[in-house]
């Protein structure tokens, strides 16, 4: 029989919901399910943004702004503060972020978690677990300067980090914190290099606000600022900046988060304990993506471990995944409706989400 004639069964739907009740040790647990077939023509991975990296909006913003038939919330975040994501971010083969220190990323600690971690997906949709890492330097007089973080919250300490238009918010508080608390007094040196067209434009304390088209800004700290120091006004730059790909294909999307299911198994020494909302993302052997969340803080429903939540990916068919922004953050739309229950009354508004477009 021709596929599509009469008596021939319907083709499945590309993009499929479901809502099941799961019953934990704390009590019942309403977990909402994407699955979306990748493979089929017509359908992608986006990566849904504002036109800065810390602009904010709830995920059916993202998702009717970004033409997303499903979405559910991406990395977690710098929240009231940058409001730039934590990890590296690609959107239509654009590196938009890397990593900031793992001791500054705002998220439970996962079990063989490393800084970099992506759920990525390839030019024709092909999803994989990979790790994103900055490659960045600029030419100083005493020689390379290396540049540590691109379009991030947090420098590490005696780092440089690179700012480009993408970035809307305040450089210095970038300089401030220690790779392990974001409290921790600001660095008592900064200073941020502006360049523009090929050379430095200025030299002074760093500042905030948007970056003009054709502009970059070197803002370092400690060593990184002696470093910065060395430039002049006038002196010729080229930043060289890339995100390298450890399985040695740069994707064409990627949402930073922090792998929980490997090769059809929970990582193991998951937290077991606390439960919340949670949000995560994965995909099948045959390339089927699946977003996942769960809702919590309800008498209705309790919430998820990340055991669990590594759990109800495998359920659902996952060989692979990664936790996501979870608690409030915590959102799923499905052709235009939230399918879930956001913990808060208003939805959170999230500079990131991970969506499914069709074309």
């Amino acid at each position: 029989m021709v596929p599509g004639t009469a008596g021939s069964a319907p083709a499945a739907p590309a993009i499929t919901h479901r809502e099941e009740r799961v019953d934990t040790p704390a009590g019942p647990v309403t977990v909402d399910v994407v699955v979306a077939d990748l493979n089929r023509a017509g359908l992608r991975p986006a990566l849904l943004t504002g036109a800065t990296v810390g602009e904010r909006s709830s995920v059916p913003s993202h998702a009717q702004r970004g033409g997303a038939a499903a979405a559910v919330n991406g990395d977690f975040f710098d929240l009231a503060r940058s409001n730039a994501p934590a990890g590296p971010s690609v959107r239509d083969g654009r590196a938009l972020t890397s990593a900031v220190p793992p001791g500054r990323r705002l998220a439970p600690a996962v079990p063989g978690a490393e800084q970099g971690d992506v759920l990525a997906f390839a030019d024709d949709g092909t999803p994989r677990l990979d790790r994103l890492t900055l490659d960045a330097a600029a030419p100083g007089p005493g020689g390379r300067i290396r540049i540590d973080t691109l379009n991030a919250y947090a420098v590490p300490v005696g780092g440089v980090g690179l700012f480009t238009p993408d970035w809307s918010g305040d450089r210095a508080a970038a300089l401030c914190g220690s790779d392990t608390d974001r409290d921790a007094p600001c660095a008592p040196d900064r200073v941020e290099v502006v360049v523009r067209d090929g050379a430095v434009a200025a030299v002074g304390p760093p500042g905030g606000g948007p970056i003009p088209a054709g502009e970059q800004v070197l803002a370092g700290r400690d060593q990184g600022a002696a470093a910065l120091r060395g430039l002049a006004v006038g002196d010729r730059v080229t930043v060289r900046t890339a995100l390298t790909a450890a399985s040695g294909s740069v994707p064409r999307t990627a949402v930073g988060g922090s792998p929980i299911l490997r090769d059809g198994a929970p990582v193991a020494g998951l937290d077991a304990r606390s439960r919340d909302p949670r949000s995560a993302a994965g995909y099948t052997a045959a390339g089927r993506l699946i977003l996942l969340t769960a809702d919590g803080r309800e008498s209705t429903s309790v919430g998820i471990t990340l055991a669990e939540t590594a759990e109800q990916l495998r359920r659902a068919g996952a060989v692979a995944g990664v936790n996501l922004d979870g608690g409030g953050s915590s959102t799923m739309v499905f052709r235009g409706q939230v399918v879930n229950s956001p913990s808060e009354d208003a939805y959170r508004l999230v500079p990131n989400a991970l969506g499914v477009v069709e074309n």
